[in-house]
């Protein structure tokens, strides 16, 4: 990907992999943060229970300070800048590449207003509503196979299959609808990416056009000019209230420029932490339980005489109907059978075929094998 990029002597024209990265970044924080926040509901659902319930809502509230502040400041959005990248306003007139590489930002390549806008309004509102769009689709059933599902799913299929109501027939509509536009909508973009690769186009990004800017790579003249910011002295007042009036003025700030160090460190350790308690991570093994050796699991409980026999030398059969088990389901005895065997034992018998032992229709599980 640097090869392609550097044949035309711009060493400021961003790499199709730095591009793919900072979104890849951007594409981490939701989930990091809609991870932490389930972490402490747990032992505070008073008060973190709702922003759970609403956490896309939540983000694009936060991230809308975030990338403000990034964009007006650092005239890129929060991973741009990680990265070592900038948002240009697109210039009327090309220049020469030669002088491309030289001076900051000037004057007339700065963001205003409406280009901040617009792109807030790429980088919060149009994620925002994709994924609504996604969760929507997938309460309404999109992506699942009726078959494997129990007969509530397939009364529920039916339903939707059937509801004529103007409602009804909206929803059949996006649901077929949504998967095509969301496909043609990746290969626009996939489409994008190679004609950037390929240097066909300026823009990684259809919208970048819309915007008005380009990305480009930060230069020496950008971090000389962020430094001399940095160390300019601004005439101020002595005395402690002047101080204190100081530092609450500058301590927004001081966070916001904070998050691009503490939100990738706290990606990484939250990453660390999943792959550390997955049930597949060879950690686990390492670790020695304060309560010693681990629990063995409980005995089968052996079938009651009155209870039908089991016949060990057919091996996932089901002791029903004696055939190969189908969609395996266990009851809180532990004895596994087919689902629609299990069901309608328990509804007529309110037992375990085996054991006897009491059981309901909600008690049944699911067993993935």
């Amino acid at each position: 990907m640097e090869f392609f990029n550097d044949v035309g002597g711009d060493p400021l024209k961003p790499s199709l992999f730095e591009l793919v990265a900072q979104e890849q970044l951007r594409d981490l924080l939701q989930p990091a943060l809609k991870y932490v926040l389930a972490v402490f509901a747990q032992r505070y659902p008073r008060y973190l229970i709702r922003i759970v319930n609403r956490h896309e809502e939540f983000y694009a509230f936060i991230m809308l300070f975030v990338e403000r502040h990034y964009l007006r400041k650092h005239n890129a959005s929060f991973s741009e800048n990680f990265y070592g990248l900038k948002r240009r306003r697109k210039p009327w007139i090309a220049t020469e590449r030669a002088t491309a590489a030289v001076g900051g930002i000037p004057a007339g390549e700065k963001l205003r207003s409406r280009e901040i806008w617009r792109s807030l309004f790429l980088l919060i509102a149009v994620p925002y509503l994709r994924a609504k769009g996604q969760d929507y689709y997938e309460s309404l059933g999109g992506g699942i196979d009726y078959d494997i599902l129990e007969d509530g799913g397939s009364e529920r299929h039916i339903r939707e299959l059937t509801d004529e109501s103007i409602g009804g027939v909206l929803r059949r509509k996006f649901k077929t609808i949504y998967p095509w536009f969301n496909t043609g909508f990746e290969v626009w973009l996939l489409a994008h990416n190679v004609a950037y690769l390929f240097d066909r186009t300026p823009f990684y990004r259809p919208w970048l056009a819309w915007i008005g800017v380009d990305l480009r790579r930060l230069n020496m003249d950008d971090f000389l000019a962020h430094k001399a910011n940095q160390n300019a002295i601004s005439p101020t007042k002595s005395g402690f209230l002047a101080v204190v009036r100081r530092l609450l003025l500058r301590s927004p700030q001081l966070l916001l420029d904070s998050l691009r160090l503490l939100l990738p460190t706290a990606i990484f350790f939250i990453k660390f932490l999943e792959w550390w308690y997955s049930p597949g991570s060879p950690a686990r093994s390492l670790s020695i339980s304060p309560l010693g050796p681990a629990i063995p699991p409980p005995q089968i409980l052996p079938p009651h005489p009155a209870g039908i026999t089991i016949d060990s030398t057919k091996y996932g059969h089901c002791p029903l109907c004696k055939d190969p088990i189908h969609n395996a389901t266990a009851l809180p005895s532990g004895y596994v059978f087919c689902y629609r065997c299990a069901h309608d034992h328990v509804e007529q018998h309110g037992n375990c075929p085996i054991t006897l032992l009491p059981a309901k229709a909600w008690q049944l599980r699911k067993v993935l094998v």
